[in-house]
């Protein structure tokens, strides 16, 4: 009878793919980004432009951070970690991948294997564009707390909005500044990982009815004028030095239907898609122009969607990790960047009511506990 030599094939393979995925050793990084070139990029050497060789070693690089991301989810989930959650309207991050580098204290491996493929280093750092996310102060302060969390082995998370055009690119001309469009995601973006079956809906508009619930509770339903859907895109972001690797969670909007199909074959092409562009102009551009009321709308719907996006997903790790919505100020601490989240309070108010069926009293005494800094000014029982 042959022997069973499933097993030891599994070791060998896992053993070479560990190797492959996981290898700090100069021969290792060499053979992973000419995989990536070839198997990623779908790019031979001869093709290939300086593009194509980051996005090779982004992917490298990105490789090697997701046992250390992978294991710290894992183990917060175990322990069910008390979490800080850090809410912004910016996150100013700066390029990844020579931060990512210096964390996992790998920098100059990777440089000089570069060098021994005949690459010049500096010119594929060079090559990653500046994540579109913050402006300036408000945003660095936000990266900041993150990396040191993250740094401190804090278990946090961070949350924000994944502008597809960023602020603007400026130029100077005859004096004056001229916008142009910060096209920062247009040949895509490695370190990110999308989360579609965690995207969340937000409502906006309509009106309210009162019913009883099958307890004979007072209840008030929201019966919204439109939705739009939140979709997640994780980064892992590496702490210095450590095995810690926390997430910045941005949320993309996208319409819960993005095509009509009987408006389209009646030949209102246009019509079809309106819901689609509708909704993805939520998340287009930070800080939209609010001279006119249309901008000033549009920045108050932002803000609604990011914090409405972040406090369901909160619930969705609480009851993923067997807790109630009334552990939900043991689990989360929520620190608010500014203004611009503060409407966060009033929403997780609503969903602790609407969503999750908790008596007044019991909402109102929940929702004062998660902010460390946040005074809540008393209001009256509906």
């Amino acid at each position: 009878m042959p022997m069973d030599t499933s097993s030891t094939t599994d070791a060998a393979v896992a053993i070479a793919l560990a190797s492959e995925r996981t290898g700090t050793s100069i021969d290792s990084i060499k053979r992973a980004f000419l995989n990536n070139l070839f198997f990623v990029q779908g790019k031979p050497v001869s093709l290939a432009t300086q593009r194509d060789y980051y996005m090779a070693l982004a992917h490298l690089v990105r490789d090697r951070m997701l046992h250390r991301w992978n294991t710290t989810a894992e183990g917060y989930t175990q322990h069910r970690a008390r979490t800080v959650c850090y809410l912004s309207a910016e996150f100013l991050m700066g390029p990844h991948l020579g931060n990512n580098l210096i964390n996992m204290g790998i920098y100059d491996q990777v440089k000089q294997a570069m060098e021994e493929l005949g690459l010049d280093f500096d010119t594929l750092l060079a090559q990653e564009e500046e994540p579109g996310l913050g402006n300036g102060g408000l945003g660095r302060l936000a990266a900041c707390y993150l990396d040191s969390l993250a740094a401190l082995e804090i278990p946090s998370l961070g949350y924000g909005i994944r502008y597809e055009f960023g602020i603007f690119h400026q130029d100077i001309k005859d004096g004056w500044q001229v916008e142009r469009t910060d096209k920062w995601l247009r040949y895509g973006n490695p370190w990110e990982v999308v989360r579609p079956e965690w995207a969340v809906e937000v409502k906006f508009g309509g009106t309210t009815e009162v019913y009883a619930d099958e307890q004979g509770r007072y209840r008030v339903r929201w019966l919204a004028d439109r939705k739009v859907l939140g979709v997640p895109y994780d980064t892992p972001i590496l702490g210095y030095q450590v095995n810690t690797a926390n997430t910045l969670r941005l949320w993309k909007s996208e319409a819960v239907e993005s095509f009509d199909f009987e408006v389209f074959n009646q030949g209102n092409y246009y019509g079809a898609v309106e819901d689609k562009v509708a909704s993805e102009n939520l998340t287009k551009v930070l800080y939209p122009n609010d001279e006119k009321l249309a901008g000033k709308q549009l920045r108050l719907e932002q803000q609604i969607f990011f914090v409405s996006c972040s406090l369901q997903d909160m619930f969705r790790i609480l009851k993923g990790q067997g807790l109630p919505a009334e552990k939900f100020h043991e689990k989360f601490v929520i620190q608010l960047n500014d203004t611009h989240p503060a409407i966060a309070a009033a929403e997780l108010m609503r969903l602790l009511l609407d969503e999750h069926g908790l008596n007044w009293t019991l909402a109102w005494e929940i929702t004062q506990k998660p902010w460390p800094t946040l005074t809540i000014p008393s209001c009256p029982k509906r």
